[in-house]
């Protein structure tokens, strides 16, 4: 399974079409056309190719390659990196496992590179393509959109943990 889930081009708050890495340049020299790339896992050569298409600061790929950040968001330039930490409930287990997503934000891009445990954002970007005005705001929106999502993911784990304390207490 290729660590590249998706790679797709956007203009004008709708989906173009699928694009290839080694064709990011030909998408980005399109004035209002925007990239959403979405990695799992990838390695540190996938890694260094897609800096290399999207020119991404050395730290920030550094971090995403390492995989173990705190939430952050930082500025490289005129480039935005942001960590977030995912959460899963393993209910065979009763345990929370986490893990992160990094995402770089450019005016024309965005690059999220998922590590460890987290729901699949394949439902995300379908939901997300089906509001094209607010698609049509472009990177700041799938930034938005992404966080919004993960911060939903840690709803179930607290309603399983409240539900467990409350249990308890009588």
């Amino acid at each position: 399974m290729s660590a590249i889930v998706n790679c797709v081009a956007y203009a004008d708050g709708h989906r173009i079409g699928d694009v290839d890495l080694d064709d990011i340049a030909d998408v980005l020299d399109e004035p209002g056309q925007f990239i959403w790339i979405g990695l799992h896992e990838p390695d540190e050569e996938l890694l260094r190719k897609v800096q290399r298409a999207f020119n991404l600061h050395d730290l920030a790929i550094e971090d995403a390659n390492l995989a173990h950040e705190r939430p952050k968001i930082e500025m490289y330039g005129d480039m935005l990196f942001v960590v977030l930490r995912t959460a899963q409930l393993d209910r065979s287990t009763c345990r929370i496992d986490f893990g992160e997503t990094h995402i770089f934000l450019g005016r024309q891009y965005v690059v999220a590179v998922r590590h460890g445990p987290s729901a699949a954002y394949a439902g995300l970007r379908s939901r997300v393509e089906t509001t094209p005005h607010l698609l049509r705001m472009g990177p700041g929106f799938v930034l938005y959109a992404l966080a919004d999502f993960i911060v939903d993911q840690y709803f179930p784990i607290i309603d399983a943990m409240d539900a467990v304390s409350y249990t308890h207490l009588r």
